[in-house]
Parts: C-alpha cells; sequence; structure tokens
C-alpha cells in the first residue's frame, strides 16, 4: 500500500476493484465505513454482485480480464473532461517529457507499440526514449501542447476508449461507466481525496501489471498520490505477504528489492555501476543511487567480518543467476515437468492446489527424486503422490513432511498490507514436535554446515561463511535455539567500526567549510557495535551491516520499534506513529511531499498530513522542517530551487511516471483479451492477447494447451476467496466449525445460464475446461449476470480455489482448470479469468 488501512477514513471516494475487502480483508472494511460515515461514496466494480458490492453506493459489473478497458476509459474520460489536476500533472509528473518522434501506439501499429519483435515475443524498449538535450537531459514542453509530449500521446493513446467502446468490451452499461468515471474523477480537485483497493482480481492476468499502472495513471492525472485517502493499495492475502517480499521471497529480488546479481556482473564494481542510476536533474534526489552503500551493509550482514574490501565484500559467494534467467513460479515448475530439478522445498505453501494449471503441477512433483513439505496439516502437495489420478507405485518422489509451529505459537514480526511491522510474542507453545520455521531452518543450516565440512561440495563459502549470530553459542560454536530479537537486530543493522558524521562538501557557488580544527574530538554517526538508526547512515565502505536497508531503524538503540502500541495520534489522520514501525523510516503514508504545493502548503489543509513551516529550528539550528508525517527527505519545498527536490525520490527523475519506459509490453497500459477468452477478435485492436505475455503451449507437455473460442468452453471464469477458509484451506478446512460453514465446492452461476443448462440450484454439475474438470455444487444466483460483449450474450461463473481432494467430499480444486499463461512483467499467472464448459449430473 502507499498508504495504510486506517488512511481509508480519509477518502471521499473508495474504488473497490479487483478485490472484495468486506469477505476477504472484513476488518478493514470498519474504516470503509468510518469514511462512509464522514459523506464518502464507495464504488465497487466487480463480475459478482459481493458483500463489498453491498454497501457500495455504485456498484458496476464486469466481464472478468478486462479491467484496462474500463480504466482506460476512465482515463479517456478525465482527459477529454479536463478533470485532471493540472497544477499536479505539471509539477509531479512527467507528462511534459517529449518522446522519440517515431514513436507510435496501438492504435498506428494495430494493437502494438514501436519496437515488437515477433519472433522473441518482446519490445526494443529504446524506441520508447525521450528526446534529449546535448547535455543528456530529458528535453520538455511545459505547456502540454507538443504533439510528442506524454500528456498529448497519452490523450491520443486513450481517445480511443469511448464509452460506447468500453461498453462492448467489458460488459459494463454506458451509462454505468459513466457514473463512475464522473464519481471518482470528482476527486481531482485539491480538497478532495480518492482511493483505490486492489487485490488478486487485478494482478493474476496475463495485463496483471498494467491493469495497476492503469490506475497509477488516473491517480496521478487526479493528484491522489501522497495524499491522506488517496493511494494504490495492494490489499495483501495473508498478514505477513508485504514483510516476505520485502525479505527477497522473490527469486529477483534480495531483501529491501535490491536486484539479484547476474552472472555476467563479474564483480562488486560491475554490480554497483548496473545498479546505481545517475541523474544530472538537481532536483531529482534519485534515491536509488544509494543502491550501492545497501548492497554492501547487506554482504557484511549475511557475511560478517569474513566480507572484507579485499574480497569485494563477499560478492563472489552470493549466488546468481545466468542473464534472462527466470526462476519463477511457473517457470519453476515448467523446469520440474521437463525432469530439471532434482527436489522441492514446499515452505508454507500447497501448489497442488494454489498454482494454477495443477495438474502439470501435480505430475510435474512426480518427477522430483524428493521434495520436503513444511506445514501445519498433511495436504495435497504433501499427500500428492496418493491423490485422483496417481498411481503411488509409479512415483518415484520421496516426500518429508515436517510439521511447523502455527503463526500463534511463535514470536517475531509480520509487516502488514499498510507496511506496518507488528512485533508478535507467542501464544502458546508449539504442539508436540512442531517447531517455528526459524528453528527449522537453523537445523537444516547446522547439518548441511557440517556436512559441507566433512565432505566438501560446490562453492561451500556460499554456506560456511555465513554469520549466524543469531543465540547463545556454545563451546562447539553451535546454536541451540535461535532467538527472533537478535534476527531482528541484524534486519536493522549495526555500525561494524565507528563511523564520522562527516559533512557534505559544498556544492559548486557554495561557501567553502571553516577548516577543522584537529583537535576537535570527532563527531560520530554511530560508534561501534550500535544499532543503525537508519539507512542514510548505512555505508558502501562496509563499515556498516543491514539485512534490509528498508528495515534500518526498525529495531534500533532505542528499542524495538515494532513492539511498540502507544495509541497517541497527533494529526487525527490516523497515523498513530508510536504503533508498531512502518517502512521505510516509520512514514505512513510514501511519496507525501506530493500533498502539498512548490511552496509546501498542503493541497488540502483539513487533511495536511505534512507541511513546511518556515520557523520551525532544526536540532542544527537552522530554519524550516516538515511537520507531520516523516516525510519523503529532509529537503525544502521545490520553491526553494537551490535545494527542493521532486517527491517520487525512488524515481530516477523525481516524478511520477504517466509514460512508463520500464514495462516489457508497453508505456502505456493497453487492452488486450486473457489468453482464453470469449470473443475470436478484440474489440479495441487486432491484437488479440497481450503480444508479450509468457505463454507455454509446448506441445510435448500434454497439460499445456489452450482453448479460446471452443464450443466445448464457451463460460468465462474466474476464482476468488470466500470468508469462511484461508488460501487453499489447508488450516481452515481442518477446522470443522469453518468447514461446516463452507462444506465443499460450489459454482456460482446466474439465472439465465441455470435455465439455458437446466440447472437447479443445489444440483451437482461437472465444470471443465481443456486442462481439467472438478465437481461443484451450482449457485443459481441473480449476484452474476450475463454480459453483453459486441453482439454477442457471454456467461460468466466463480468458484472458490479454497477446496482439494485431501479433505473428504469436499471436491478438488478449481485450479486444475486454470491455464499456465504469465504476466509479461512479473509472470503472475491469469488464474482470474479463463474458459470452462458446464453440465448438469447425473
Amino acid at each position: 500500500m502507499t498508504n495504510h488501512w486506517i488512511d481509508l477514513k480519509n477518502s471521499d471516494v473508495i474504488l473497490i476493484m479487483g478485490a472484495n475487502p468486506a469477505e476477504n480483508h472484513p476488518v478493514s472494511f470498519r474504516w470503509i465505513m468510518k469514511a462512509k460515515d464522514a459523506g464518502a461514496k464507495v464504488i465497487c466494480v466487480d463480475p459478482r454482485f459481493t458483500r463489498s458490492a453491498s454497501k457500495a453506493d455504485v456498484y458496476a459489473a464486469l466481464r472478468s480480464g478486462t479491467d484496462i478497458a474500463f480504466l482506460g476509459g476512465m482515463i479517456n474520460h478525465i482527459l477529454q473532461n479536463k478533470l485532471f489536476f493540472d497544477e499536479y500533472v505539471k509539477n509531479y509528473t512527467n507528462a511534459s517529457y517529449l518522446v522519440n518522434g517515431d514513436f507510435k501506439m496501438p492504435g498506428e501499429l494495430a494493437g502494438l507499440f514501436s519496437g515488437y519483435d515477433a519472433k522473441k515475443r518482446s519490445y526494443n524498449a529504446k524506441e520508447w526514449d525521450f528526446q534529449k538535450d546535448a547535455d543528456e537531459s530529458v528535453k520538455k514542453d511545459p505547456t502540454l501542447q507538443s504533439p510528442s509530449c506524454v500528456f498529448q500521446l497519452m490523450k491520443k493513446h486513450y481517445s480511443r476508449y469511448t464509452p460506447e467502446l468500453v461498453s462492448r468490451i467489458t460488459g459494463t452499461p454506458k451509462e454505468k461507466l459513466l457514473e463512475v468515471y464522473t464519481l471518482f474523477a470528482s476527486t481531482g480537485k485539491p480538497d478532495k481525496a480518492g482511493t483505490s483497493m486492489y487485490a488478486m482480481g487485478w494482478t493474476q492476468h496475463t495485463v496483471g501489471t498494467q491493469n495497476i499502472r492503469a490506475m497509477s495513471i488516473i491517480q496521478l492525472l487526479l493528484g491522489n498520490m501522497g495524499i491522506p485517502g488517496g493511494g494504490v493499495n495492494a490489499l495483501r492475502g495473508e498478514s505477513n505477504v508485504q514483510g516476505s517480499t520485502d525479505h527477497g521471497l522473490l527469486f529477483h529480488i534480495l531483501p529491501g528489492y535490491l536486484p539479484v546479481p547476474s552472472a555476467d556482473l563479474k564483480d562488486l564494481a560491475a554490480y554497483t555501476t548496473k545498479v546505481t542510476p545517475v541523474s544530472k536533474d538537481p532536483q531529482s534526489a534519485n534515491w536509488k543511487q544509494n543502491q550501492g552503500k545497501y548492497f554492501v551493509s547487506y554482504l557484511k550482514a549475511i557475511y560478517g567480518a569474513k566480507a572484507t574490501i579485499e574480497n569485494d565484500y563477499g560478492y563472489h559467494w552470493l549466488p546468481k543467476l545466468d542473464p534472462g534467467m527466470n526462476c519463477s513460479w511457473l517457470m519453476i515448475f515448467d523446469k520440474m515437468i521437463r525432469g530439471s530439478l532434482k527436489g522441492f522445498f514446499a515452505w508454507g505453501q500447497n501448489p497442488a492446489c494454489s498454482g494454477t494449471n495443477s495438474n502439470k503441477v501435480r505430475n510435474a512433483m512426480a518427477k522430483l527424486d524428493w521434495m520436503v513439505t513444511v506445514n501445519l496439516f498433511d495436504n495435497e502437495t504433501a499427500s500428492f503422490w496418493k491423490g485422483p489420478g496417481m498411481d503411488p507405485a509409479q512415483v518415484k518422489t520421496e516426500v518429508f513432511l515436517l510439521p511447523a509451529a502455527a503463526s500463534f505459537e511463535k514470536e517475531g514480526s509480520i509487516t502488514n498490507s499498510g507496511r506496518w511491522a507488528q512485533w508478535r510474542t507467542a501464544a502458546v507453545k508449539p504442539l508436540g514436535q512442531s517447531k517455528p520455521d526459524a528453528e527449522i531452518i537453523h537445523e537444516l543450516y547446522q547439518k548441511l554446515k557440517e556436512m559441507y565440512v566433512k565432505e566438501g561440495g560446490a562453492l561451500p563459502e556460499q554456506l560456511l561463511n555465513l554469520t549466524w549470530n543469531y543465540g547463545f553459542k556454545r563451546a562447539d560454536g553451535t546454536i541451540r535455539s535461535i532467538d527472533p530479537h537478535l534476527v531482528a537486530k541484524e534486519i536493522n543493522g549495526y555500525f561494524i567500526d565507528d563511523v564520522e558524521d562527516k559533512p557534505k562538501p559544498p556544492k559548486p557557488g557554495d561557501k567553502p567549510l571553516p577548516a577543522k580544527n584537529p583537535w576537535d574530538p570527532k563527531k560520530l554517526l554511530g560508534k561501534k557495535g550500535e544499532l543503525a538508526a537508519g539507512f542514510a547512515q548505512l555505508q558502501i565502505d562496509g563499515s556498516t551491516s543491514c539485512g534490509n536497508w528498508i528495515y534500518c531503524q526498525s529495531y534500533n538503540e532505542k528499542g524495538n520499534m515494532m513492539a511498540r502500541r502507544v495509541k497517541k495520534d497527533p494529526t487525527g489522520l490516523g497515523l498513530f506513529p508510536e504503533w508498531s514501525w512502518c517502512w521505510p523510516v516509520n512514514r505512513r503514508i510514501i511519496y507525501n511531499r506530493a500533498a502539498v504545493d512548490l511552496n509546501g502548503r498542503p493541497y488540502n489543509m483539513k487533511k495536511a498530513v505534512i507541511y513546511w513551516n518556515p520557523n520551525a529550528v532544526q536540532p542544527t539550528g537552522a530554519l524550516g522542517a516538515w511537520v507531520g508525517d516523516v516525510p519523503d527527505g529532509p529537503w525544502p519545498p521545490l520553491a526553494n530551487e537551490k535545494e527542493g527536490k521532486l517527491p517520487f525520490i525512488m524515481q530516477v527523475d523525481g516524478l511520477g511516471s504517466l509514460f512508463g519506459k520500464g514495462m516489457k509490453d508497453g508505456p502505456f497500459p493497453e487492452h488486450y483479451e486473457p489468453v482464453e477468452c470469449p470473443v475470436p477478435e478484440n474489440l479495441m485492436s487486432k491484437q488479440l492477447s497481450n503480444p508479450a505475455a509468457k505463454n507455454f503451449n509446448d506441445a510435448s507437455i500434454k497439460e499445456d494447451v489452450l482453448a479460446t473460442c471452443d464450443v466445448r468452453f464457451p463460460l468465462v471464469a474466474t476464482t476468488y476467496r470466500v470468508t469462511e477458509h484461508w488460501q487453499t484451506g489447508v488450516m481452515t478446512r481442518n477446522t470443522p466449525w469453518l468447514l461446516e460453514l463452507q462444506p465443499r465446492q460450489f459454482c456460482e452461476i446466474s439465472v439465465e445460464l441455470a435455465k439455458e443448462k437446466k440447472i437447479s440450484n443445489g444440483d451437482m454439475v461437472e465444470i471443465s475446461s481443456a486442462r481439467g474438470k472438478i465437481d461443484a455444487v451450482a449457485m443459481v444466483t441473480q449476484r452474476i449476470r450475463p454480459f453483453k460483449i459486441g453482439d454477442r450474450l457471454v456467461h460468466e461463473i466463480g468458484l472458490p480455489y479454497c477446496f482439494g481432494w485431501h479433505t473428504p467430499g469436499v471436491g478438488d480444486a478449481a485450479n486444475l482448470l486454470t491455464p499456465t499463461a504469465g504476466d509479461a512483467n512479473t509472470m503472475i499467472p491469469e488464474t482470474k479469468a479463463f474458459m470452462v464448459g458446464i453440465q448438469r449430473k447425473g
């Protein structure tokens, strides 16, 4: 989340799209209701009329997989009716940038952008470059009138997204589209705020990243980024998904979102050069220029004293990816089914149910030599070898099931969707022989270390040189048990040596620094052995360590910031700065300097997250300081041309990107149909589906098959969660009272489809796709309706994904039906829009 849960109460208009918080994030809904009590309006856009929709002021139905068409229509409405926040757009976005004159868009290239290579299914993004002056600075048109500027190109691109065409694509009536557009666009004023709430309903598509990009464009146009009640807010599906991602869960990032090195970067200098962007704009903070400091501090955290300047701080020990290597979820199981992987850890997950195209996943696991599962209960993954369609005698995989402790049986931190890291103590001891995950990892590490010492192995330094200072060390150097506080302190980081607080060198034109008295004592940032107070103190010379730079400050010399529980709210905005700790540096709303004008005056005085007080005296004696939330940097307002910095500090240029050069499937979001869709052509262009998406259509893998406009599978299907079950149901299906509330797999179908198929409420039906089939109980309901798409009537059905065969009598996983296809940018699978057939059984 750019903002946080409590901040929802500050919104004037809340757009719920790609999410169902009333059922899946029910505690959050109290803040939505508080906003409504204060006069806010709620919009819900969903294929189904959900519990969230029941509390909305405006509900709009749309066909799954058409969100970009819907949002593109809103962008067009905002631009054509001049509803954007003009001052914000000109000052805080790249709207004025001039793009290469040869750049072409989908309206001119039959659905493609310039630079597409059909054989590689990828773009050459250099063809989207900005025009440059002789000094390499970007050319701009502050008037936003040049046909080559981002603003005019965006206006041209989305002029195709008329309400009439969007309605034909999405199935949403034109009148309802305009009602949504008008209401949300009303927040494009200085004293208004609009927020968006999304979850997997937006991300799990082959255009998932661009769904969020489209909403980001809307929020930048309306000036809703950085303000209370604004932002683009992801609703994480589990209480520590944010924390796990922050700490390097994904294959391509290290903790703190530092890029994983590739093998062609031969030394630390090459890596640092690669990940350190350069900006010549004096108004750009370009915070990523500090990534070298954070990376060296990370190496010092994991390798300690063995990481020295002479050995590049252990850079050569760190595991690396081959150039261009893709180790994402879909690729893991594709490699597995081809026999390329020998072993697999399924840690706290159930891929036999959660994985898209679950038959492929289950068959892939049968190709392994061994698999270790770590979970609270036996499940479809641990017992895949005896599941439906499996002959145990033919499965060679040796499976180990390690019992894990539940969240309330262990101490540590979780980081919620709003980036709040909260410390939790253990309520009870783990049951039986189950152990906290850290203890299981600890035992594994100790055993592997012992084996490497005795037997050797490939590149043993990777493991043998690790620091492991997580508990009391016994005489033999081993640790009996893990102390999570010591782990948290390593994540925060230490001063390895005394670090002097050196004054910054003067800029050109500044007065020279006064001569230093050699007899004066050194002023220190920190003493050797102290915990670092924030990431601004981290160094590139190996004198600091930090396991995750964005968490630096979370556990410092003042104590465990994550354990704080002070209920003070000075601003009245729900920031609660002394409750837990929020990354980065306890900032509750990121990019908050975009909430003020060039003089530091809040756009909304009644809900000022920060403001500039020119008379405030800083500890250094200097005048002027920000008041309120922790600002995105200490610099004065932009009216101070010499020292002011632009607000979007994680962008190299400091501006919000209306034009996204870093995307792999186009700098503007464009509507494409899902890889399986009910229409033979894209009504927006001649390009049916995302040309840069990752498709799996190797004929040698029988599970990888797609079916578009196939008479056997005429229905759009989507998957979702229910309140009573958690993810794939491993915990909740083993909780009898929850299983009693939602006892088996069901399928929501419209009254019209039920009549057409002669299906009654409660009938058992078979749902099939090109990849598999499942049984479900039919739930005939008016909550889901047919869509008029172009000139045809299209039915959609919905299924929960929380069931699996391991629980007797509940049916099997909905993901047996979903395809293997990945988003062009993230490789997230497309499980929210695919094609199925349905028939009554018996």
